[in-house]
């Protein structure tokens, strides 16, 4: 999927993409934990994988990453953040990601956490929760 800069941002925070994730996704380190996360599900949206692996820290990264390009992203909720904020070192994000594939609609509930290495955060690795 191709988003222009004035399209609705598909993370969910209201703003346009170019003022958004567009400016993560293209190298702009991401100032919060929930902001990386929202960009990292902005990157599935657009089938991103060089981002995707770009976030995720090295002690976890997978060599190669593959996206079923059969699975629509539709709908992101926040539904807590812990620490992640601009001072921290360490955050955690528990979010929902609505998607559509051809099986039918489904749900990924995850808590992820996230660490913060200079100026960079990262995706380390996140726990899947009973959707709601």
């Amino acid at each position: 999927m191709t988003l222009a800069p004035a399209d609705r941002c598909p993370c969910g925070s209201g703003d346009v993409f170019g003022d958004c994730c567009r400016p993560l996704l293209a190298g702009a380190p991401a100032p919060t934990a929930e902001r990386l996360m929202r960009s990292r599900y902005t990157a599935f949206v657009v089938e991103d994988a060089d981002y995707l692996l770009d976030t995720w820290h090295p002690s976890k990264r997978p060599s190669q990453l593959s996206l079923d390009d059969e699975l629509t992203w539709r709908r992101l909720d926040v539904v807590a953040t812990q620490q992640g904020g601009p001072f921290d070192t360490t955050g955690a994000v528990e979010f929902e990601a609505f998607y559509r594939s051809p099986d039918g609609r489904g749900s990924l509930h995850e808590r992820s956490r996230f660490v913060k290495q200079g100026r960079e955060w990262f995706y380390v690795d996140g726990t899947a929760l009973p959707s709601t």
